[in-house]
């Protein structure tokens, strides 16, 4: 099965640093929307430190996989706001 990854730029989907740092950053920019910052952001780190020692190359790819779903799902609400239209349907 492909990684969700591909929807991403290599340089951030390859690197668990960047892909950490923008999750930051997401949930940072969530969190001034709804006024839970501490929280979101905490939860980000959580989740990262829990899995910082994780050696096996396939559950590392579903982390980052996972990661990444997050990201892009996040892309795809913002780009719904802004332009007024939905992108994704529900049954």
């Amino acid at each position: 099965m492909p990684s969700l990854q591909t929807a991403l730029p290599p340089e951030l989907a390859n690197n668990a640093i960047r892909l950490y740092r923008e999750c930051l950053r997401r949930a940072k920019y969530i969190g001034q929307k709804k006024y839970n910052t501490e929280l979101l952001v905490s939860m980000v780190r959580e989740q990262f430190k829990k899995h910082m020692h994780e050696t096996d190359p396939e559950k590392i790819q579903n982390l980052k996989d996972a990661a990444a779903r997050g990201l892009i799902n996040h892309m795809l609400y913002e780009s719904e706001n802004l332009s007024g239209r939905k992108f994704s349907r529900s049954t």
